[in-house]
């Protein structure tokens, strides 16, 4: 029987399970929703069983062969916890909740500047710790952790309690200079150490498999990546001046550094030593699509995309969709969403057609702070498969865009990362084809695009820029 890894990839909308051979090829995948529930405003939600079923299920359709190995790719930030005999408490905490938001600003700018020279992120509400904190505080769990680390109590039988340092990395309280919890972040977000799982190198081994529908007990858990982390690695973005954008409910960007700087910067994993990145993240895109499709009538956001198409521009019409505030580069989470610009004569077209744009403007709002700019960007994630999307992008960016020819780069990195630990040769980025969109107007009327944009930002702002 042919060999393979599995790579589960959980994000914020569904679980895939996708097996990749040994020379990379995809021999078979799986796929399953998740639920999303927000029972107040700026909550967000989901059920860890049912994640975890989820995640049975697309491994149950993904096909006959022999897993030699387990690839984790899982959504970041979000938290889980968990008692002492192995059960879920509390929700699944989702990375795009704002419950703690009143909550991160009363904490002391002393906190901020601990968690930028430590971390190389900011205190905000889209982060681990102050979840970690609320699951504590009113759930009572025993211990808590990434979605990664609930998935491997889960694979291993409820044995394991560990995770990666690149998702540890994206809690507020993980030292990416030290490579371990610091005891002063753990002080400042009242999170105890015993409570958190143990943090290990992205390639090391997280226990084996024991008890889960069908897979045989004993495979082991080889590496473990944070998505975005893992769409990088499946991009071969690996030296700086590289950048990649993962579109999926929101976009990560990201873009190798040579060396930590103590802000906008994360880990995207450790290995043999620790890859540093340049990052911003973006709240709302592919929900963004998902919610204009809906609220023009739509059946989905293909639809949407077929419907925007069909005009050659908004015609001046500007959707900042700030539904949970503002994210990178801006961090405005007061902020909300607006529709502007409409006159008599806007269509659902018109609407349509400036989400698409706003996927792309936030985009370049963060490309516009990396260091020489991004001379090329590289795509993956549902977005991608939109020409539409793809060619507005490279237009409001001015450089081309290169789309991955697969959906599953993420799985696909993970996979890689997995078997290149196993000691099999790789290498698989450098052979992947890409769809090359070149930007097709001209500066003047990008620059007017990205001023109207601009303008349309600044008015909904609530913190000053």
């Amino acid at each position: 029987m042919v060999e393979a890894v599995l790579a589960i990839d959980q994000g914020t909308t569904n679980s895939k399970a996708v097996l990749v051979g040994a020379d990379g090829r995809v021999l078979g995948t799986g796929s399953a929703p998740v639920g999303l529930s927000t029972p107040h405003p700026g909550w967000a939600e989901q059920d860890a069983d049912k994640l975890w079923e989820s995640v049975l299920q697309a491994i149950a359709s993904t096909g006959p062969v022999d897993v030699v190995g387990i690839a984790l790719s899982t959504q970041r930030e979000s938290v889980v916890g968990w008692n002492q005999a192995g059960e879920a408490v509390g929700p699944v905490i989702g990375w795009q909740d704002v419950r703690t938001a009143a909550w991160c600003s009363s904490l002391p700018s002393t906190v901020d500047e601990l968690v930028r020279a430590r971390t190389g992120l900011r205190v905000d509400a889209m982060f681990s710790a102050p979840k970690l904190h609320w699951l504590l505080t009113e759930t009572g769990a025993d211990r808590v952790g990434t979605v990664d680390s609930w998935l491997i109590h889960r694979l291993t039988g409820c044995r394991e309690h560990l995770t990666d340092a690149g998702n540890a990395g994206r809690t507020l309280l993980y030292d990416v200079l030290d490579l371990d919890w610091s005891p002063s972040l753990l002080e400042a977000f009242n999170v105890p150490r015993s409570a958190l799982p143990e943090v290990r190198a992205s390639n090391a081994g997280f226990g084996v498999t024991a008890g889960v529908p069908g897979l045989r007990d004993g495979i082991p858990i080889v590496a473990v990546l944070a998505d975005s982390h893992a769409a990088m690695y499946g991009q071969g973005c690996v030296r700086a001046g590289m950048v990649k954008a993962t579109y999926g409910t929101g976009t990560s960007v990201m873009t190798p550094v040579d060396a930590f700087v103590p802000d906008g910067c994360t880990l995207a994993w450790l290995t043999d030593r620790p890859l540093y990145a340049l990052e911003g993240n973006i709240v709302s895109s592919g929900a963004a699509l998902a919610w204009t499709a809906e609220l023009l009538g739509l059946p989905d956001v293909g639809a949407l995309v077929a419907l925007a198409a069909t005009v050659p521009s908004a015609e001046g019409v500007v959707l900042v969709p700030a539904f949970a505030g503002l994210g990178a580069p801006h961090w405005d989470r007061e902020a909300r969403a607006a529709l502007t610009g409409m006159s008599s004569s806007t269509t659902r077209a018109h609407i349509a057609r400036a989400c698409v744009d706003a996927v792309a403007h936030q985009i370049c709002d963060i490309t516009s702070t990396i260091p020489g700019g991004a001379q090329s960007l590289r795509a993956d994630g549902g977005a991608t498969v939109s020409d539409l999307v793809m060619q507005t992008q490279a237009d409001l960016l001015g450089h081309p865009v290169e789309a991955a020819d697969v959906a599953e780069v993420s799985a696909l990195g993970a996979a890689e990362l997995a078997w290149s630990t196993l000691g099999v040769t790789t290498g698989w980025a450098a052979r992947r084809t890409y769809r090359t969109f070149e930007p097709r107007i001209d500066d003047a009327a990008r620059a007017r695009l990205r001023a109207q944009w601009a303008g349309a930002v600044a008015s909904v702002r609530v913190r000053p820029a």
